[in-house]
């Protein structure tokens, strides 16, 4: 016991003992220091303060109120609230003091008064550390910036190339979409622009001047795609940071949730979609606290979710509550009266990114093109357009251009046989060869059997013309273009 007390008190002399070397400490560094009483009345001030005020001693400062020495002190307010000024710019005539202050306290805690340091009498001393905070805050403005440009949207409705029917009842459903604040689900086989839809909704949209944020849904462990939509309390998992995690529902708050293959969503996670659909709350993983959000979704999918119904992989309500407004955009083989105009959007975009020049299609080349199925669709042909844009030497790209970069499979089938059975697909040579043979002949057609104007039209040199004319089997001048030009002369 008497131990206890021993020790008790000799803690107590060394705190008494570190706060007087502190204070002292703080006195004999800084330019000057000032104590106040509960009323704001100077105790005590440092010489080293007296001279920085231009005041001949002490008794020009005691007793009296700090303001009536120190004009611009907030001494007192520090005594008021009993919280402290750690670091402030002091202005004292022509003079300009960096100060400090901090309340003093007895032992019942209550306020007895303050102590204030002149910290330095030039605020140039200051100008490294003023420098590097104003720095990190133009780096976080900076950062902010580009964290909201990335949750706006991307995409308009112009940037949905074509004027097919199949395209512009595409977006006449998503404009009429984005006039009504409720769920949209997007079909379509992958790479036909269907998160390009989404963005062009929401831009679109009331919403448009929310966030607009992103969720895949395939590929994607449960417990990871959970704390992505919904967040994490703070602590809820083993070696986790203490403070909130929020998720993407919750970033999404006053703007637009994009849902990317909704269809992959795992069984588990159902039931929690549908209740944010239905009613705009969530249950914050970790802890039993509701959230709110008010978000609109956006959904896509390449499956039919009808039979993903049918099967058991999704819940029926749930297919409900996403099917509320449907657009289904059409694969680009069904809408290559667009093709042409995509090709040129999509090289102009290459060019820009690449700072290549510009390339241009031959008619050869478009015959080519549509020929082809595009499995992949606008996103497979803007890598062939690339592809061939990097290893064509010309500014013309040609059908013998493409060779390299469209697999033979893909294309549509030849003639039908007997019974009307499709052939087999072609070759790729073969089918580059017949499109050059229908590109020709529709030239010399249109040039009247006119060689030089046939090459130009094609945008080739006569003597290519001449040499692709005896590879490919064709004579001097087709039958059909004679046929044409004496036709018209006798009209």
């Amino acid at each position: 016991m008497v131990a206890d007390v021993s020790l008790h008190a000799a803690a107590a002399a060394i705190h008494e003992q570190a706060v007087r070397s502190l204070f002292q400490m703080f006195e004999s560094i800084c330019e000057g220091a000032v104590i106040v009483d509960r009323e704001a009345r100077i105790v005590w001030i440092s010489d080293k303060y007296l001279a920085l005020l231009g005041l001949a001693g002490a008794h020009q400062a005691l007793g009296k109120p700090v303001e009536q020495v120190i004009p611009a002190s907030l001494m007192r307010r520090v005594v008021e609230t009993g919280e402290p000024i750690l670091l402030d710019i002091m202005e004292f005539g022509q003079q300009s003091f960096v100060v400090t202050r901090l309340p003093l306290r007895g032992e019942d805690g209550q306020v007895t008064g303050a102590v204030g340091f002149v910290l330095y009498d030039r605020p140039q001393y200051l100008k490294p550390l003023v420098s590097k905070f104003t720095r990190l805050q133009r780096d976080l403005a900076r950062a902010q910036r580009e964290l909201a440009q990335r949750r706006r949207p991307k995409y308009s409705f112009s940037s949905f190339v074509g004027t097919s029917a199949a395209s512009l009842e595409v977006k006449r459903q998503a404009r009429r979409a984005a006039q009504l604040d409720t769920t949209v689900l997007i079909h379509g086989e992958t790479g036909t622009g269907k998160e390009l839809l989404a963005h062009a909704i929401h831009a679109a949209s009331a919403r448009s001047e929310g966030p607009f944020v992103c969720q895949h849904m395939g590929g994607i462990p449960e417990q990871v795609l959970e704390q992505e939509l919904f967040g994490v309390a703070p602590g809820a998992l083993a070696g986790a940071e203490r403070r909130l995690r929020e998720g993407k529902l919750k970033l999404a708050h006053g703007g637009t949730l994009f849902l990317d293959e909704v269809g992959d969503i795992p069984p588990a996670l159902q039931p929690r979609l549908l209740r944010v659909l239905q009613e705009q709350a969530f249950e914050l993983p970790g802890s039993h606290k509701i959230v709110q959000v008010d978000v609109r979704v956006i959904a896509t999918t390449t499956y039919d979710l009808k039979r993903l119904v049918q099967e058991g992989r999704l819940r029926a309500d749930l297919y409900y509550r996403l099917n509320v407004l449907r657009i289904d955009v059409p694969p680009l083989r069904e809408r290559l009266e667009d093709l042409e105009a995509l090709c040129e959007v999509l090289l102009e975009r290459i060019a820009e990114r690449t700072g290549l020049p510009q390339r241009e299609l031959t008619r050869d080349a478009l015959a080519l093109l549509r020929a082809y199925s595009w499995p992949g669709n606008v996103r497979e042909l803007g890598n062939v357009l690339e592809q061939v844009t990097m290893l064509a030497e010309g500014r013309r790209l040609g059908a013998e251009d493409f060779a390299h970069a469209l697999p033979a499979a893909p294309f549509a089938y030849g003639r039908g046989g007997a019974g009307g059975n499709p052939a087999l697909p072609r070759r790729l040579t073969e089918a580059v060869a017949e499109c050059q043979r229908e590109a020709i002949r529709e030239a010399l057609i249109a040039a009247r059997g006119n060689k030089v104007m046939a090459a130009r039209l094609l945008g080739i040199s006569r003597a290519t013309l001449y040499e692709k004319m005896a590879a490919l089997g064709l004579a001097s001048r087709p039958a059909g273009a004679r046929v044409k030009f004496f036709r018209h002369r006798n009209a």
